[in-house]
């Protein structure tokens, strides 16, 4: 029961994450992209105050608390969120400056190359490398290349940005694994995570920005829906099925994030890909399928 509510979250996890990526598209028309990513973070850390307060410890617990220590997480989780929050507020700031100069579904698509790098970066916390990641890791490059690297062999910065994107979300996924092993209280630590999040916003919006408050309404549904759903949802409900789900199915189910992308790009904002980017796509979701499925024992 455990293990199919950990796989249902996840499911869910990867569909709003998917669509976000048109309401990330669509916010970029109104505001900067480190106004957008300190005001959704600042969305979330409000909406998960009253999870943090039903959810963050017992009910026994709970009569006896006042608000501040219901909120205030233990050393463990305080350390793992501050951790998690510097790698994804690295992350989502990449992400929000590459979706700007790129397309919401190629975003997606390149995004998913942290399934690939969450083993290869894993080995070097001594975790083995699968035999398979040797045929994985070289498809989902040609994939890449197809998808992104245009003529003269140059790729685009937005591009790029996803792609270092993507390797900040892997170091996030390992830092919750590894701190949840270790007795972290998740819904405390998704709360910390943005509130670090918000302050790696906030200070490279008052450096590089200057926010207008008739923008800011324009750009207000993507705002909530990125603010309320992709960040003080999806990213709560992924930490908590990664405690009930396998790794190797987590980020199984993680990838479809991707899939949804394509879809919700092409739905919502008409996009359209080349034949050429199409294949890159169908090879990358490939690989990542295939650095997850158990195939056979040292494969």
């Amino acid at each position: 029961m455990e293990k199919a509510k950990g796989n249902l979250l996840l499911l869910l996890t990867a569909l709003i994450w998917g669509s976000a990526f048109v309401a990330q598209s669509v916010g970029m028309e109104y505001i900067g992209p480190f106004t957008f990513s300190t005001v959704r973070n600042l969305i979330a850390i409000v909406a998960l105050i009253p999870v943090v307060w039903v959810f963050g410890c017992s009910r026994e617990k709970r009569s006896q608390l006042p608000l501040w220590q219901r909120l205030k997480p233990d050393p463990v989780t305080l350390k793992a969120g501050v951790l998690c929050g510097v790698w994804l507020g690295i992350a989502s700031i990449l992400q929000q400056v590459g979706m700007v100069m790129t397309t919401a579904g190629k975003a997606g698509f390149i995004t998913a190359l942290y399934i690939i790098l969450v083993p290869v970066l894993g080995r070097f916390l001594g975790r083995p490398v699968r035999k398979i990641l040797l045929l994985c890791v070289p498809m989902a490059l040609t994939g890449f290349y197809l998808l992104c690297v245009k003529g003269g062999f140059t790729v685009s910065f937005g591009d790029f940005l996803i792609f270092l994107c993507a390797i900040f979300f892997a170091g996030q996924i390992l830092t919750i694994d590894h701190f949840l092993l270790k007795g972290a209280n998740s819904v405390k630590l998704a709360w910390v995570q943005f509130a670090v999040t918000f302050l790696i916003s906030a200070v490279l919006t008052g450096l590089y920005e200057r926010p207008v408050p008739d923008a800011l309404w324009d750009a207000r549904w993507a705002l909530l829906y990125t603010g309320l759903l992709s960040s003080g949802v999806a990213y709560t409900l992924q930490i908590v099925g990664q405690k009930y789900t396998d790794p190797t199915t987590a980020t199984l189910l993680m990838s479809l994030e991707s899939v949804f992308a394509a879809l919700s790009g092409w739905l919502f904002l008409g996009e359209t890909m080349t034949a050429r980017e199409v294949i890159g796509c169908v090879l990358v979701f490939v690989a990542v399928l295939l650095a997850q499925i158990p195939i056979k024992k040292g494969l």
